[in-house]
């Protein structure tokens, strides 16, 4: 059976003597970012989330609410792309931590600069009342 290796294993095992990988794709640290927010009927529009320093490869998000989010959309990202790491799409579910992060963020690679992690809502005003909470994964070498 033939064996197909991940670029990263390729990488390894091809690599000159002493040469490692770079710590951002493997055996970095993974850092952890939360933005908590009262939901109070925001209108449509962007929520500055996090602030994200250079050198930070995204890995994967998660998102929770206590409140159905109904019909608003959610689209995760910064200014350069408003929706790499989540595309838009409505979060109905609560209590229910659910992982997000589309391929294209994972491919963006390292930030080469601080960045600031927005949430995009359109489609209808946040809820009333309630609670969301997005914790953001990026690793650094």
């Amino acid at each position: 059976m033939a064996t197909t290796y991940s670029t990263e294993l390729d990488t390894l095992l091809n690599a000159t003597p002493g040469v490692i990988l770079d710590g951002k794709v493997a055996g970095g640290r993974m850092r952890r970012y939360r933005a908590t927010i009262t939901l109070a009927s925001q209108a449509a529009g962007i929520i500055a989330a996090v602030r994200v320093p250079d050198g930070s490869v995204f890995a994967y998000g998660v998102i929770n609410t206590d409140t159905s989010l109904g019909s608003t959309t959610v689209a995760i990202g910064h200014d350069d792309d408003p929706d790499i790491y989540r595309s838009a799409a409505t979060h109905t579910a609560t209590n229910a931590p659910t992982m997000f992060g589309r391929n294209l963020g994972l491919q963006e690679g390292a930030l080469s600069e601080q960045k600031v992690i927005n949430l995009t809502t359109a489609s209808a005003a946040l809820p009333a009342s309630g609670t969301l909470v997005v914790d953001f994964y990026f690793s650094q070498g």
